[in-house]
């Protein structure tokens, strides 16, 4: 298997960077690096893996027919990948570099300036907020999902936190997981009309930012809500922010599920839920399908 591997990542032009063995289980490990210019793919007697079509996105993730090609490394200096980013923590903050400011952002400015003014709204939410504001024991939390999640501020927020969170961007919505990864955050793609694929009870808190409001579009938000209560393990928390008539509309199908809501309020047609999910489980399961 190695001698193959060896051969596959050397027709790839990936160099090999060190192989060890440990002594104690003879198991071993071997380090790649893929490498930083097109030099050796352009010199390559044999053209196999080949390079990908121009017309071929390399950016195209969801619902995508794996090739059997790869792509050129960028070489512009405004391409993604390129160069480095930050060091962390100053990566967290500081908008990538190739955020050109002639494109819009998602909230109608210039993508680096709407890069910032998202944080900045998330570094004041947080603290405010959610976690002095909502009665929720941080200590509590380990992991926690962004159901709709732009550039990664709210994640970004809570760095000071004992926490990870996953960042979720809707298929449906601009691809700004980049920019995410950018930050050195972790992320998704993903369609909330479909499953998460996550195990049952597996994340101690979800938070949805005007998420509802946009998927009650395309599928039933009943349906989606079930699958909130399968993610979240008993005694995990919600917070939802999103028009006043969703949050309603939320909270009457959260308390169908014995959720227990400890903050439902709206001001100007906006609001903001929390809730807990409580240990009860129905008596009766509908038949499979």
């Amino acid at each position: 298997f190695f001698s193959e591997m060896s051969n596959l990542t050397a027709a790839m032009c990936w160099d090999l960077v060190t192989i060890k063995k440990d002594k104690l289980n003879s198991i071993g490990i071997a380090v790649y690096q893929k490498p930083d210019s097109n030099d050796c793919y352009e010199k390559r007697k044999q053209k196999n893996p080949p390079l990908c079509k121009e017309d071929d996105d390399p950016d195209a993730a969801w619902y995508v027919t794996l090739q059997p090609c790869m792509h050129k490394v960028p070489t512009e200096e405004n391409q993604r990948g390129s160069q480095w980013p930050e060091e962390w923590p100053e990566r967290l903050q500081t908008p990538p570099f190739w955020l050109d400011k002639s494109q819009m952002g998602i909230y109608g400015k210039p993508s680096p300036d709407d890069f910032a003014s998202d944080y900045k709204h998330w570094k004041n939410v947080v603290p405010k907020s959610y976690i002095n504001g909502l009665g929720i024991d941080w200590s509590n939390v380990r992991n926690v999902m962004d159901m709709r999640s732009v550039y990664g501020g709210f994640a970004a927020a809570m760095r000071d936190l004992k926490v990870w969170v996953m960042n979720v961007v809707n298929v449906d919505s601009p691809d700004t997981l980049p920019i995410i990864y950018g930050r050195g955050l972790f992320g998704i793609y993903h369609d909330w009309c479909e499953s998460f694929s996550t195990y049952p009870r597996s994340y101690d808190l979800l938070h949805a930012d005007h998420l509802f409001s946009r998927v009650k579009k395309r599928c039933d938000v009943e349906v989606v809500m079930a699958e909130v209560d399968r993610i979240v393990r008993p005694g995990g928390k919600l917070i939802v922010r999103d028009e006043s008539k969703t949050i309603g509309e939320l909270e009457a199908i959260l308390k169908s599920l014995h959720w227990e809501v400890f903050l439902n309020f709206a001001k100007n047609k906006e609001g903001i839920l929390s809730a807990q999910k409580s240990d009860w489980r129905p008596a009766v399961h509908a038949p499979r399908s």
